[in-house]
């Protein structure tokens, strides 16, 4: 234990980049406590912005009008690559949609 607080009186002095294991720890450390507090803020503002009714998050790719279109050309046999390279997106996101339950 004295061997460890010895070490770290010694090493008080920390710059970015120094190689030394105790500056690259407690600059670790700095770093990562940032992220959290940042993430944690984050986190904050969106809820309270989805409390006034202002976040709604990403918009979809594809119109329910788009999506029940592509159901009637994939039941008239066409093939997926072709529907959603005509929609202009990616088969995966034409998959998505059409793995939900029409309601």
């Amino acid at each position: 234990m004295w061997r460890l607080l010895r070490t770290m009186r010694k090493a008080q002095t920390y710059r970015a980049g120094d190689t030394d294991p105790m500056s690259r720890l407690l600059l670790g450390a700095v770093a990562e406590f940032e992220r959290a507090i940042i993430r944690e803020r984050r986190a904050e503002d969106i809820a309270a912005a989805r409390a006034r009714g202002v976040y709604r998050g990403r918009a979809r790719s594809l119109t329910e009008t788009e999506v029940a279109q592509a159901r009637q050309r994939l039941a008239a046999g066409v093939p997926k690559a072709a529907v959603a390279r005509d929609l202009g997106v990616p088969r995966s996101t034409l998959h998505r949609p059409l793995s939900r339950q029409t309601e």
